[in-house]
């Protein structure tokens, strides 16, 4: 006698909202609508500032042109000529956070690795120092390193700005990295070395590629803490190291604040950090699901 199973039932994720049952519909549309409202409130900013950036300073206090305007790239022009010179403030960012970056990462990668592989004293002591100095807020340490890069002649330097967010930026990449290194197998490692192959070698070819999903990630986040750092290039540059942020406060005029140009300057503060974002995407997603599949 064959037994006959009847199929399970569908899931309630896979059951298109309106043929769900009563309360399990009305948490889906609300779950639906509280997902709307989380995106509306994190897009409507942007497109806020976007739309800003393109308009006259008469349709920036306008509630009829909020939407409907005739849109100008007089801004975009503006914000590079003086008195705001924001071309100045974007290379000095980018040479402060590229080098950053550049410095900061391969230090890291070999803080993680010995971290991960090598047995020492108080290592345990140690590491919970590096993460906990992460925690010390900025405004306490700002001082101190005033007066040391001032007795070094290194105020208004972008040499003192890429020191300064080094000590910002490792802690963190120092702890993403260990775990990605850890998670490589230590017995490929062994190999290689049995075969001849040096430490270094070991590192650059198979640590490295191994974990090169948390390393962009961590390169990518420690630019964009760097991009986006203000205390510090406020106290510590005056003219000549002006970074973008810094560069905003200049459009807050005897006439006001002005709208249209720190909307312009927004713009390009944000526009990198979204072409970053589209460009490495792939290894992003392969760092946040690393530690899934196994």
């Amino acid at each position: 006698m064959t037994v006959q199973t009847l199929p399970s039932a569908p899931s309630s994720a896979l059951v298109p909202g309106y043929l769900m049952p009563g309360p399990e519909r009305a948490r889906h549309w609300l779950g639906q609508l509280l997902v709307f409202i989380g995106i509306t409130g994190i897009l409507l900013p942007i497109a806020w500032i976007a739309l800003t950036a393109f308009k006259v300073p008469r349709d920036v206090y306008s509630l009829n042109a909020a939407l409907w305007f005739s849109p100008t790239l007089d801004n975009l022009q503006t914000v590079f000529q003086r008195p705001w010179h924001l071309g100045d403030k974007i290379i000095n960012s980018l040479v402060v956070a590229g080098g950053t970056v550049l410095l900061a990462i391969p230090m890291a990668t070999m803080a993680a690795y010995a971290f991960s592989r090598f047995d020492f004293r108080f290592k345990r002591t140690v590491f919970l120092v590096v993460i906990a100095s992460q925690f010390i807020p900025a405004a306490v340490i700002v001082l101190p390193y005033f007066l040391m890069f001032k007795e070094l002649g290194l105020l208004d330097t972008r040499s003192a700005l890429v020191l300064v967010n080094m000590s910002i930026v490792l802690p963190y990449a120092v702890w993403m990295l260990k775990g990605f290194i850890d998670a490589v197998p230590l017995e490929i490692e062994e190999s290689a070395m049995v075969d001849g192959a040096h430490r270094a070698r070991v590192i650059a070819e198979i640590v490295v590629p191994a974990a090169w999903p948390g390393i962009v990630t961590a390169a990518v986040f420690s630019f964009t803490l760097t991009w986006n750092e203000f205390l510090f290039a406020l106290i510590i540059s005056k003219q000549n190291a002006l970074t973008l942020p810094i560069g905003l406060i200049g459009f807050r005029t005897e006439r006001g604040d002005l709208w249209e140009l720190m909307a312009a300057g927004g713009i390009l503060i944000t526009a990198p950090m979204f072409i970053i974002s589209l460009l490495v995407q792939k290894q992003f997603i392969q760092s946040l699901t690393a530690g899934s599949v196994r």
